[in-house]
């Protein structure tokens, strides 16, 4: 029953067909000034430089989210007591330290005001999302607070790909995603699979848990990788307090565990600060079919009348819409209401279009012949590249010749200047090539101009 359950909540994959870009850069960076007046830049998570008019484009959005009309609270950010966050913090349901401090506190300015839109977004995505995360990080035993790293991650964006090249709802890097069996290769990339990618995650973070003993540099350690921690551990004389080693991170991971902070308490909390969540529909049930041959989704589109879109929604991790069934047995999730229609009609499926389609040959002959007509062309183009070459010798020959030494012999009453002008040079060039100091010249010497 448990499992009924799960494949409910993940019946569907909230997910956009297009690279999220992010805003200008002067929306890429926070200030903070401290007691003493000293001010610190920090580069935010690059998913909070994403523009919430880029995730209201993806698919599910325009098709299963839509502004609840019910919620009437005036979009005005209240302003709040340091005191006020810091009891809320407090209150939050975890094993996770989560301070207060000025630069968590500018993480949730951010997310309740500039980010205001974005957030509604989240709200609404998190209903597709958040029971695959719950589910993989406890089959680890892992702390459920550690769902909402997607939320800085990528914007619960699954298609979402980093500068670097990070990629999926979680950002993981092709090497990364190795080591824990997410498969990469031209047809398919598994990091945009919400659920693989959510249990390889886990899988990392209880295996960084187990190096470090400590929450905020194990979410630290995901961002830029347990050498840089282990690196500012070292540079802080072995500190291992994530506040204490701080000064010793890249910039980005400086932000990246209040910015964690912040995404537990804007999600918690987002009703104190009139943010509205958008209203989600679930989408109809799907379920997945397994192939053993090549297909592509433009097949299944044609034949059992489902847009392109949805199927690849629902099938992000495969990239140029085919799926390699040949090399080993894959999966197709689809509507429940198109898995009958693809059974009964799979054979139709797999020969719609296929020579159109399946443009990969699996044999090729070899033609042996050569045609009549390739000789006569091949000698007249012969004794066209044998003139070329002749031309080319002569016009070499001709090249050399006009770098040899040219001397004239000297007139009565010439001087170098005139001499200079009719051989298009210099006196400057005639007194070097000739050894001349002064501006004197004898008449029936002769002397070199080139």
């Amino acid at each position: 029953m448990k499992k009924k359950i799960i494949l409910l909540a993940i019946a569907i994959f909230f997910i956009g067909n297009c690279v999220v870009k992010a805003q200008d850069n002067n929306n890429n960076q926070i200030t903070v000034t401290d007691k003493k007046g000293k001010t610190e830049v920090i580069e935010l998570p690059e998913a909070m430089t994403i523009s919430s008019d880029s995730l209201m484009n993806l698919f599910n959005s325009k098709k299963y989210l839509a502004a609840d009309t019910n919620c009437n609270m005036q979009d005005v950010n209240p302003v709040f007591s340091k005191e006020v966050y810091i009891k809320r913090l407090s209150r939050i349901p975890s094993i996770i330290e989560m301070p207060y401090n000025d630069v968590v506190q500018k993480f949730i300015d951010r997310y309740s005001g500039k980010l205001r839109r974005s957030v509604a977004y989240m709200l609404g995505a998190q209903n597709f999302y958040m029971p695959i995360f719950e589910q993989a990080l406890e089959t680890y035993g892992l702390p459920l607070e550690l769902k909402y790293l997607p939320v800085i991650e990528s914007a619960l964006n699954p298609n979402a790909i980093s500068r670097v090249g990070a990629t999926g709802l979680w950002q993981f890097m092709i090497k990364t995603s190795k080591r824990y069996d997410l498969k990469v290769n031209t047809l398919v990339d598994e990091r945009r699979d919400p659920i693989k990618a959510s249990y390889a995650a886990a899988h990392y973070l209880s295996d960084l848990y187990k190096e470090y003993g400590d929450w905020n540099l194990v979410i630290a350690a995901y961002n830029c990788g347990p050498d840089q921690i282990s690196k500012a551990m070292r540079r802080s004389n072995g500190e291992k307090d994530y506040w204490k080693i701080y000064p010793y991170l890249p910039k980005e991971t400086r932000g990246y565990v209040p910015a964690f902070i912040a995404a537990n308490y804007i999600m918690t909390y987002y009703c104190d600060h009139n943010i509205c969540p958008l209203k989600s529909e679930l989408p109809e049930k799907s379920d997945t079919v397994i192939v053993s041959k090549n297909i592509n989704l433009a097949q299944i589109s044609a034949v059992c009348g489902i847009s392109m879109d949805e199927l690849r929604t629902l099938n992000p991790q495969y990239r140029r819409d085919i799926v390699d069934g040949a090399t080993e047995p894959s999966t197709i999730r689809m509507p429940e209401s198109i898995i009958n229609k693809f059974i009964d009609n799979e054979d139709s499926v797999y020969n719609y279009k296929s020579k159109d389609i399946q443009e990969k040959r699996t044999e090729v002959d070899v033609k042996d012949e050569v045609p009549a007509s390739y000789n006569s062309h091949r000698y007249s183009y012969s004794r066209h590249s044998n003139n070329n070459s002749d031309f080319r010798r002569r016009k070499s020959k001709s090249h050399k010749k006009s770098h040899v030494n040219k001397s004239v012999t000297i007139k009565e009453g010439q001087t170098l200047s005139e001499i200079a002008e009719k051989h298009h040079t210099t006196v400057k060039k005639l007194r070097k090539l000739n050894g001349i100091s002064g501006t004197n010249i004898r008449s029936g010497k002769k002397i070199k101009v080139k």
